[in-house]
C-alpha cells in the first residue's frame, strides 16, 4: 500500500488553494514599503522613509490570539470577525505605549485545513488592516493532524510598530491626583471566553442561537452567537487622535484578559493605586447575564472581563475636561471618567462593589 503526505492528514493542495484564496485580501493592504507578496520565504518591509520622521525610533511588537472565542465562532459557524478581533488585540497593546503599528503576521493553524474557513478569518483580518493603514504582511497555514481534535482551529497575530523614544507612554510619571477616562468596549472582546462558554453554555445550557436573557426586551434582540461575536474595537486611529490634539497622556491600558483588576497596574507606579468607581459607566447587558446566570462574584467579572471599558487613558487633572472633550472626538464608542489615581501599592482598587472596596495587585 502506498502513502503519502495526504494519507498522513496533510493537504498540501488545500494549502496551496487556501493561500490564493487569501493572496488578494493581503495585497490590499499592501502600502508602498512593502516589497514582496504572500509567497516568499520572508516579508520585506522597507523601513527607511518611515524612520526618518523619528529622531530616536523604537520598535515595538506584540503577539497575541484569540483564545477561546474561536470555539464560539466554530459553533456559529461564523469566522469573519475572528481575524478582525486578532488585529485589534495587537495592534492595541502597542498603540497603548504610543506606538503606530505598521506590519502584521497571522499564524492559522488546524486539524484539517478548510481553505474557505482560512479565507473568510484572513478577509477579516485584512479589512482591519485596511483601515488602519496596517499591511498584513505575511502568514502561515499549519494542517496538523493530531495536534488540533477535528474542527478545531488555532489563530496567532504579531504586530510590529514603531514610536519616538522620547515619546514612549509607560505610565513613569502617573501621579496621585491625576483621573482615569474610560472608552467603552463592544463587548467580551477576546477576553474571558472560557468562563462564558462555561456560564452561558454549560451552566444555563444556552446555544449560540437562542436570544441572550434579557435582550429580548430590547429594541433589537440578540443571539448568545452574535453577543459574544461582537468584534474586539480597534483603538489605533482613536488612540492617535487624542495623541495628535496635544492632550498629556500619561499611561493608556488595554483592558484585556484580567480586566481592569491586573491590567492597569502594569502602566502605574508602585507606589500609586488606580482606584475605579463601578458604577460610573454603564455595565453591558452580557456581563450582568454572566454574573446573574453562573453566580459568579463581582471582583472575579473585573479579572475576567473587561467589564464595558476597553481602554483607560489617565491624564493630569488640570486637562479633565480638555482631555473629555478630545476623547469624545476621537473615539468611536463613549467615553466616561471612571477614576483617579491615589497613593498605593500599584494595585487596582474598585470600590462601591457590595459597599466594600476590593483591590488586585500586580
Amino acid at each position: 500500500m502506498s502513502v503519502d503526505y495526504t494519507s498522513a492528514g496533510v493537504n498540501i493542495e488545500a494549502g496551496n488553494l487556501a493561500v490564493e484564496k487569501i493572496k488578494d485580501f493581503a495585497a490590499s493592504t499592501f502600502t508602498p514599503q512593502v516589497l514582496t507578496g504572500l509567497g516568499s520565504f520572508g516579508a520585506f518591509y522597507d523601513i527607511g522613509e518611515i524612520l526618518r520622521d523619528y529622531k530616536h525610533p523604537v520598535l515595538v511588537q506584540s503577539i497575541d490570539g484569540v483564545g477561546t472565542k474561536i470555539i464560539v465562532a466554530g459553533l456559529a459557524g461564523k469566522y469573519g470577525s475572528i481575524g478582525r478581533d486578532l488585529l485589534s488585540a495587537c495592534a492595541n497593546d502597542i498603540v497603548v505605549h504610543g506606538a503606530k503599528p505598521l506590519t502584521f503576521l497571522d499564524y492559522i493553524a488546524n486539524d484539517t485545513l478548510d481553505p474557505d474557513i482560512v479565507a473568510e478569518i484572513v478577509s477579516g483580518m485584512a479589512a482591519g488592516c485596511r483601515e488602519e493603514g496596517i499591511s498584513l504582511i505575511g502568514g502561515e497555514t499549519a494542517e496538523m493532524p493530531g495536534t488540533y481534535l477535528p474542527g478545531e482551529h488555532d489563530l496567532v497575530g504579531i504586530v510590529t510598530g514603531v514610536v519616538e523614544k522620547e515619546a514612549i507612554i509607560n505610565g513613569a510619571d502617573v501621579q496621585p491626583g491625576d483621573v482615569i477616562l474610560g472608552a467603552a468596549s463592544s463587548g467580551l472582546h477576546t477576553n474571558g471566553f472560557s468562563l462564558a462558554r462555561k456560564v452561558l453554555f454549560e451552566i444555563a445550557g444556552l446555544t449560540v442561537t437562542d436570544i441572550l436573557p434579557g435582550s429580548d426586551k430590547e429594541e433589537n434582540p440578540q443571539s448568545v452567537g452574535d453577543v459574544l461575536l461582537e468584534p474586539h474595537i480597534n483603538y489605533t486611529s482613536s488612540v492617535h487622535a487624542l495623541l495628535d490634539a496635544g492632550i498629556t497622556v500619561k499611561s493608556m491600558a488595554h483592558i484585556t484578559g484580567g480586566g481592569l483588576s491586573e491590567n492597569v497596574p502594569r502602566v502605574i507606579p508602585e507606589t500609586t493605586n488606580a482606584v475605579f468607581e463601578s458604577g460610573s459607566w454603564p455595565v453591558p447587558l452580557v456581563f450582568r447575564v454572566i454574573a446573574e446566570l453562573g453566580g459568579v462574584e463581582q471582583m472575579e467579572m473585573y479579572r475576567a472581563f473587561n467589564m464595558g471599558i476597553g481602554l483607560t487613558v489617565t491624564v493630569p487633572a488640570d486637562e479633565r475636561d480638555m482631555a473629555l472633550t478630545a476623547m469624545k472626538e476621537a473615539f468611536s464608542t463613549p467615553v466616561f471618567e471612571i477614576g483617579c489615581i491615589t497613593e498605593g501599592t500599584g494595585k487596582t482598587v474598585i470600590t462601591g462593589l457590595n459597599n466594600t472596596e476590593k483591590g488586585a495587585g500586580r
